[in-house]
């Protein structure tokens, strides 16, 4: 989430949205895992005799490397005004932030010496990603998707002929044959999941700016990599229909996020003085989101 803004950026908040991330790590730098990057961040060295490619940072520019016995390490540079040598690990591997006037010397030596405790955060990085990763939804006849916290079986062959869904069987009756491409399947199932976000987020948003006594201009689905919603300052909400996925509490923590948003276009303590007054329960809501990557939702 946003920083709070300082008295003299808040006027430029009318065309700004706020927004709530999808995921974020303390000290991290990035929301998700880099394709380009190692796995973390680390390598043993070349096989065959050929030396690894160098990877890229998120930003796309390369990363510097540093041979540290039989391993080398592989890290982002970032110069900045701060007065000391920062290390940040997340999913994307090593960043550094260090003061303009500190030598690359001085920077390698600071972290050899702090090689141990690097290397030991990248693998629990590593580790923690390997844990998450789920495999893609086989998009057959029995196929399992989340569903407001539950998981939903997916059938072919409605006998009715049309989509029904039954809460009492947990299962998504789709009218296609079984022979069904599998990109058919994974349409129409997407295609309902978003219209259930459609109708249960604007339930959800009357129920809670009815409480908070706001009123929204508009609101609409999302599909941001990064974000789970976002409010405007003219009052347009933005909510990611992935929520769905998630049990109602949890779409309530955000719709509520971001009417307050209605209030305080800001993150400051009274903006969640007033999400709180809607919301009592927020905090166990917004920590269950942040130990929540997108890569523990299905891949749709």
């Amino acid at each position: 989430m946003q920083k709070s803004p300082t008295p003299q950026a808040a006027a430029a908040l009318d065309n700004r949205q706020l927004d709530l991330p999808l995921f974020a790590e303390p000290g991290s730098t990035s929301s998700s895992p880099s394709p380009s990057a190692p796995a973390p961040g680390s390598s043993t060295g070349s096989q065959g005799g050929q030396q690894p490619a160098v990877p890229l940072a998120p930003d796309g520019s390369k990363l510097r490397s540093l041979a540290l016995g039989s391993r080398t390490l592989h890290y982002a540079l970032k110069r900045s005004a701060r007065r000391s040598i920062g290390f940040a690990i997340d999913s994307t591997g090593l960043t550094i932030t260090a003061p303009r006037w500190v030598t690359l010397a001085d920077i390698e030596t600071a972290i050899t010496e702090k090689q141990r405790w690097i290397f030991t955060k990248l693998i629990e990085w590593q580790t923690r990603v390997e844990q998450r990763a789920l495999p893609k939804v086989d998009w057959k006849d029995g196929a399992q998707v989340p569903y407001l916290g539950q998981p939903v079986r997916v059938t072919l062959g409605s006998p009715q002929g049309t989509l029904a869904f039954s809460a009492d069987d947990a299962a998504l009756q789709l009218p296609l044959p079984l022979q069904a491409d599998p990109q058919q399947i994974k349409d129409r199932v997407q295609g309902w999941l978003q219209g259930e976000a459609k109708r249960v987020f604007g339930e959800r948003l009357a129920i809670y700016a009815e409480k908070l006594g706001v009123n929204y201009r508009a609101y609409a689905l999302s599909s941001a990599a990064t974000r789970w919603g976002s409010c405007s300052s003219d009052g347009k909400i933005r909510l990611n229909w992935r929520l769905i996925h998630f049990p109602l509490s949890i779409i309530d923590y955000v719709v509520a996020h971001e009417l307050a948003h209605l209030r305080e276009m800001n993150h400051s303590p009274r903006f969640w003085q007033t999400v709180e007054s809607i919301f009592p329960e927020f905090r166990e809501a917004r920590q269950t989101l942040k130990s929540h990557p997108p890569e523990l939702l299905p891949t749709l």
